[in-house]
C-alpha cells in the first residue's frame, strides 16, 4: 500500500496576508469560511503585539499555544471577503461576520 500525496497546498498554494495592526506578514490559506492554516515567519512571530503579550502573559500549561490575533483574524477575513486570499470551499460568505 503506498501513501497518497498530500497536494493541497500545490493546487491551491498559501498567499501572504498583512495585519491591519502591526504589519507582520503571514502565509494563510482557507479551505472554507470555517478554516484557516497559518504559517508564521520568524519575522511576523516578533513583530505580532498580541502574539508577544500572549506569550508572556500566559499561565497555560502550554504556553506557546496561541489561540490567534485578533487583528490578523480581521485582517485574513477582510480578504477573503475581498478575493485577494482565495478560499477553496464553494460555500458562500456567511451572512453574520460574528459567525466566522
Amino acid at each position: 500500500m503506498s501513501v497518497r500525496p498530500d497536494v493541497r497546498l500545490e493546487a491551491a498554494p498559501m498567499q501572504p496576508v498583512d495585519c491591519g495592526a502591526c504589519g507582520a506578514t503571514v502565509l494563510a490559506r482557507k479551505s472554507s469560511w470555517d478554516q484557516t492554516t497559518l504559517q508564521w515567519s520568524t519575522d511576523a512571530l516578533a513583530t505580532c503585539a498580541e502574539r508577544r503579550t500572549a506569550a508572556e502573559s500566559s499561565e497555560r500549561p502550554n504556553r506557546n499555544a496561541f489561540t490567534g490575533c485578533s487583528a490578523l483574524t480581521a485582517a485574513i477575513r477582510a480578504a477573503a471577503v475581498a478575493g485577494a486570499l482565495d478560499v477553496q470551499s464553494d460555500e458562500p460568505l456567511p451572512t453574520n461576520p460574528e459567525a466566522r
